[in-house]
């Protein structure tokens, strides 16, 4: 068999955020090559991938899998690691109770992984003690959902975005972190002249780029912004009275809380730090705009007031009978890809499985007839900020850890850290063998990753997809779920996790959410019994199809709530009164400024997969601090040198990228550098640990800061082939690329390196190459090139100072390792840092799907006279793909059509 008649097609899902895009996978499974384009077919995406979904081809390299199971340092059998677990864990709880236990679990689990870890901990553990990184994200959306609904629903639909007149984006950064379905916003808006976006974001993103109004409001003010809307819809007399008196309760007092704050557009204005002018103008677009979404995402929910600020935005949909229209209603942008999956299975400490309820009579006998368990947990566990506090306290002696990296995403990340190191018993199952996370682990379990995990996701809008596996596992990778079932079976359940396949497992959750669900027992919004004797076949080709999926839904169900019935005690729509309240940590001399944190266009999580592909590292390749000008000036910043950062948290360092975007007093950091890639750019480690009161989801993006320039005596790079033996040096950030690495230097120590410094570091890599270098002591100046034969296979530069800008260009002399070998003439231009003749030099990358660089593109426009990003894409085929780079290249246009100073 040739490899071209191997190769075949699957359609699964992205591995990424919460849209859940298709993918169609050409794979060769004799060579484990992987191309990936999205699903036309898909009702998520309609064929469109991001830069992240296009190169998940790139990232299934096994180099950086977890192949084996351990017990410390020493490969075990599968038996003996499955042993060590069960056995430890039943000490552990025979000695200290269930409570003394805990699992850890991720977004990044199927539903079938997620519901036997679920099952386990609360159903025959006994313990609540499970919780999920999605906790961080959008638990905030959960307990505001019920609040206003009686359960977790979702209303809308993606459909929604393209058929409103006015899409309100608030606490999201959709063209980078959403990018899908930004575009679809984008395409709706090109064809709907009448649509109007309003973005409301302390920072002026990208997705700015289709705002007809962009709201930089002040860190935290979401309630009074909406609390706000909500008075100018009472007064302009915008209420739909007929559904908020047939359909809701406590309207009256929500409007009498509200206007408690202050209702004149002056006291909002000051309080939200909007002019009056931007502030009518959003409020009359909402007022006279039927066809509102307000789609919102971590910016809200990630906040110590973050379900007031939820609850906030549903009491205007409510006012206004906008919810279960279509292209009307609240969407929650879930982060992950199966976050909505782990809140359908009770993956929360707070909540059982099926959407069924610690705190509501009956749901959690009828969880304990259903499991056959007189164990079940008798309430609600630790949620993760707490959970890692009581480790700390040494009250959880035991915990399980999947599929996500609590030391780098956690708040208060330092600490988490601490407590990990100093826990009786770690078990880490995850894909990957070098975490920060696994680092600790006493056990290590080899899970299966994207593309040989098989099972169930469900995404944003409530959409059920089958991500199917793609390739045979690595090595002795198994599934969660299986994993988790065998340990239940040595802790004396076995008749309970005796699943020999995953479809066992799925038709148990499906019956589980039909199980007494009716009006007379206790109506639930999360019902897919249909599902509940699915065949293997139908199985394996299922469908994307929203729930509920029943015998009232067999083909599933678009919106929820369009006749006005919920699914609270009354069956009313629920309005809350509230109060705007002061962020829990403010600001304050020694800590002046406010942190607010966020994901990267090209990058996921901690980077653990997406920095597999060289191309994701290019955009933004170093952790980096967005700073206003006039703050940069403040604290004597300049624009590419260093800073420290520090809270009473931690520190960390980043690079500067001062930028009017930004708010003065405000400053952005990204979430995902680890100790594995950054020796100092967690940014885990400054975060305030406060939560929110009812969701306990992190305040993450308000954490008071203070901002100082690091003081490099020294700063430099190397490119090198191979991986460099770790070092003293202070600052050093670590970057994939294409058949090299990069790593960034800088050392706030006087000893500039020399020549031997440099040769004794690289040559613990490197331990027979020819060298060849410049040493100018006097300049500060080291270059130096080692050789194999006449194979380049590393270069230092290094310079004295602060400021990179003395660097030779990092793009000509990353060229020089594409070459099979340097003639006399490139390797004297490899240490003077000048590019040879015709050499060319793309610029900074703008378009991560092509691979096109800044240069590339400002060529292109000069050359052909292009004057629209569309031309720009035919001519180089930036922002083509996903679209994500289109305002990069909407601004590179613009700098160049600017008249320039005489």
């Amino acid at each position: 068999m040739t490899d071209l008649q191997a190769t075949n097609t699957i359609k699964t899902t992205c591995a990424y955020c919460g849209v859940g895009c298709g993918i169609e996978a050409k794979v060769n499974p004799l060579t484990r090559d992987v191309s990936v384009t999205g699903d036309k077919a898909h009702p998520a995406n309609f064929g469109r991938v991001c830069s992240k979904g296009s190169s998940l081809g790139e990232t299934i390299d096994l180099s950086s899998r977890l192949l084996h199971p351990f017990i410390g340092d020493e490969q075990v059998h599968w038996d003996q690691a499955l042993d060590e677990v069960a056995t430890r864990f039943s000490q552990i709880i025979a000695e200290h109770g269930p409570d003394a236990v805990a699992f850890y679990g991720s977004g990044q689990l199927l539903t079938e992984d997620y519901y036997v870890a679920n099952k386990l901990m609360k159903g025959f553990i006994g313990s609540g003690n499970i919780d999920t990184n999605s906790r961080l994200c959008m638990s905030s959306a959960v307990s505001g959902h019920k609040r206003a609904f009686g359960t977790d629903t979702v209303p809308n639909c993606f459909e929604d975005l393209e058929l409103a007149d006015l899409v309100v984006i608030t606490g999201s950064n959709m063209a980078w972190c959403h990018p899908v379905s930004y575009q679809r916003i984008r395409a709706a808006k090109s064809n709907n002249p009448n649509m109007k976006v309003v973005v409301i974001d302390p920072r002026r993103t990208d997705t700015c780029d289709i705002a007809d109004l962009h709201l930089p409001i002040a860190a935290g003010s979401d309630v009074a912004l909406f609390n706000g809307l909500l008075n100018y819809l009472v007064e302009g007399q915008y209420i739909d009275h007929e559904f908020v008196e047939s359909h809701t309760e406590g309207f009256a007092e929500a409007v009498a809380a509200s206007q408690a704050d202050g209702a004149a557009l002056a006291a909002i204005a000051s309080e939200t730090r909007l002019s009056e002018r931007d502030l009518a103008t959003f409020y009359s677009w909402f007022a006279e705009t039927d066809k509102t979404v307000t789609a919102y995402s971590q910016g809200v929910n990630q906040s110590s007031s973050g379900v007031d600020k939820v609850n906030a935005i549903i009491n205007c949909h409510l006012a206004t009978g906008r919810i279960g229209k279509p292209g009307s209603g609240p969407l929650s942008m879930t982060g992950q890809p199966n976050a909505m999956g782990g809140r359908e299975v009770g993956g929360l400490a707070t909540t059982l499985a099926a959407h069924l309820e610690f705190n509501i009579d009956g749901d959690r006998d009828r969880v304990g007839r259903f499991w056959n368990t007189t164990t079940l947990a008798q309430g609600p566990g630790l949620p993760a900020v707490d959970l890692f506090d009581a480790i700390a306290d040494g009250k959880v002696k035991a915990v399980w850890i999947m599929a996500t990296n609590p030391v780098v995403s956690l708040p208060n990340a330092d600490k988490v850290k601490k407590a990990l190191q100093q826990c009786p018993f770690v078990v880490v199952s995850d894909c990957v063998a070098q975490t920060d996370t696994m680092a600790l682990a006493h056990v290590k379990l080899p899970a299966q990753g994207w593309s040989e995990k098989d099972g169930m996701v469900t995404n944003t809008e409530r959409r059920i997809s089958h991500q199917r596996a793609l390739l045979p596992a690595a090595g002795e990778a198994k599934p969660d779920w299986w994993i988790l079932s065998r340990v239940g079976q040595r802790l004396g359940f076995e008749e309970a996790f005796n699943y020999q396949h995953q479809v066992e497992v799925f038709r148990e959750h499906a019956a589980l959410s039909g199980f007494e669900n009716t009006q007379a027992q206790r109506l639930r919004d999360f019902d897919i019994s249909a599902l509940a004797d699915i065949s293997l076949a139908d199985y394996n080709n299922f469908e994307p199809t929203q729930w509920p999926i029943n015998a009232a839904y067999p083909n599933g169900k678009t919106r929820f709530f369009c006749d006005g019935q919920f699914y609270t005690p009354s069956r009313k729509g629920q309005f809350l009164a509230l109060r705007a309240k002061p962020p829990e940590n403010p600001t304050c001399a020694d800590y002046p400024l406010v942190l607010n944190t966020g994901r990267l266009r090209d990058q996921w999580h901690t980077m653990t997969r997406t920095a597999l592909a060289p191309r994701l590292n290019q955009h933004k390749p170093e952790p980096f601090v967005e700073v206003h000008p006039i703050d940069a000036k403040q604290y004597g910043l300049t624009d590419g040198s260093l800073a420290e950062l520090s809270s009473k948290w931690g520190k960390m360092y980043a690079r500067v990228n001062i930028t009017d975007k930004q708010q003065p007093g405000d400053i952005f950091v990204p979430m995902h550098w680890t100790e594995q890639l950054a020796s100092a750019g967690r940014m885990g480690s400054l975060v305030n640990p406060v939560v929110d009161p009812i969701s306990a989801q992190p305040e993450s993006k308000h954490t008071p800061v203070a901002i100082t320039a690091y003081q490099a005596q020294w700063h430099g790079f190397v490119l090198s082939r191979q991986t460099l033996t770790n070092s003293t040096i202070d600052y050093q950030v670590k970057v994939p690329c294409q058949g090299y690495l990069r790593y960034e230097l800088a050392d706030v120590s006087a000893d500039r390196p020399n020549i031997n410094w440099a040769k004794q570091w690289l040559s613990e890599t490197y331990p027979n190459l020819n060298w060849q270098y410049v040493d100018d002591p006097q300049h500060g100046v080291l270059r130096v090139a080692g050789y194999q034969a006449n194979v380049l296979m590393c270069v230092m530069c290094i310079a004295p100072g602060p400021q990179t800008s003395v660097l030779p260009e990092r793009n000509f002399l990353s060229s020089l390792f594409a070459k099979p070998s340097l003639s006399e003439v490139e390797r004297l231009a490899l240490l003077s840092g000048l590019p040879t003749a015709g050499a060319e030099d793309t610029g900074a990358q703008v378009c991560a799907c092509f691979n096109v660089g800044e240069k590339t593109i400002r060529k292109a426009i000069t050359d052909n006279a292009l004057t629209t990003y569309q031309e720009v894409g035919k001519c180089c085929k930036a922002g083509t793909n996903c679209g994500s780079c289109v305002p990069e290249i909407k601004t590179i246009l613009a700098s160049i059509a600017e008249p320039q100073p005489a």
